[in-house]
């Protein structure tokens, strides 16, 4: 029998070698998604919720800060290289994340798993300002939709992050539904026992709109009349809020705990009426240390705040 050429030979073992060398280093083709890891979560309000559901079956990376703004804040290079590596990306959508926008879309155009938590609950318009007929991203002040999103980080975590437990991760998550269903119902108690002569919301921009939908409260307005603290109110938007919080007899005006309250001061001085100026939490969760460090003491702190802003004078 004749032995093949040296060249044939060389061929063979230099294949060989390339064949083995991309198998032990992991640079040859591989499946989609392949070398993905860990969850990654845009703002800090969906964070704990993910957090809670995943537990310890896999690491959860939140982008946003404690005590920042969901509309403005903006990721590292570093950050951006994390979300592209995640098994799966979890952000609010609807416009919220405004600074994260371009990542999230790179992101999912190199075939990372996303999910828009705010497109899959039934999500709502803005009542009226120069946001109005566009969809409202702040569906997380309505427990009964936080539930939606529970069920579906749940089936998302399970279906796109390997090594995980599904049947622990859908545990934690039926644990964390028994907590905000029960957060449902003090909500639906206390605000209940706000008059129905006083339930007026005048917020410093619209934040408020599935709670007052949820709990039979009506949105006056706001004092910057937009979903996104990125805008800025005119004098005539200011007088018109003013009028209109003249007409209804509005005893409070809730502002963000993370923003300077001087336009809703202004806002009560154009109303020529002692208004009470009421912090409420409204889209950052705070640190360890603040009122708000979880989404259930968030809404805890918030009802409470509405409820004694509008049922006492």
């Amino acid at each position: 029998m004749t032995a093949p050429p040296f060249s044939a030979n060389r061929r063979y073992v230099t294949g060989l070698l390339v064949a083995l060398f991309l198998a032990v280093t992991g640079t040859g083709c591989s499946a989609p998604g392949a070398g993905r890891s860990g969850v990654v979560v845009t703002t800090n309000i969906l964070g704990d919720i993910t957090r809670t559901i995943v537990g310890d079956q896999a690491e959860v990376t939140v982008l946003m800060k404690p005590n920042a703004d969901p509309h403005s804040f903006g990721v590292s290079a570093q950050q951006a290289a994390r979300i592209e590596n995640a098994a799966l990306l979890v952000h609010n959508g609807l416009g919220l994340e405004e600074g994260v926008a371009r990542n999230v879309q790179a992101a999912r155009d190199q075939g990372v798993p996303t999910l828009a938590v705010g497109e899959g609950i039934d999500p709502i318009t803005y009542a009226e300002g120069r946001t109005a007929r566009q969809p409202d991203p702040h569906f997380w002040t309505d427990p009964v939709r936080v539930l939606k999103a529970i069920d579906l980080i749940t089936t998302r975590v399970t279906e796109h992050v390997e090594g995980v437990d599904a049947g622990k991760v859908r545990a934690n998550a039926a644990a964390y539904r028994t907590k905000v269903s029960a957060l449902d119902r003090r909500m639906r108690g206390e605000l209940g026992k706000i008059p129905p002569s006083r339930r007026k919301l005048v917020t410093s921009h619209h934040v408020f709109g599935y709670l007052a939908q949820r709990y039979g409260l009506e949105v006056i307005g706001a004092v910057i009349p937009s979903g996104t603290t990125l805008a800025s109110p005119s004098g005539s938007d200011l007088k018109s809020l003013a009028d209109a919080v003249r007409r209804a007899g509005v005893p409070t005006v809730f502002a963000d705990s993370s923003q300077p309250d001087r336009l809703a001061q202004v806002m009560a001085r154009e109303a020529g009426l002692r208004i009470k100026i009421v912090p409420l939490y409204s889209e950052s969760l705070t640190d360890a240390d603040g009122g708000a460090p979880t989404y259930l003491r968030m809404m805890r702190a918030n009802t409470d705040a509405i409820s004694t802003g509008l049922a006492t004078r």
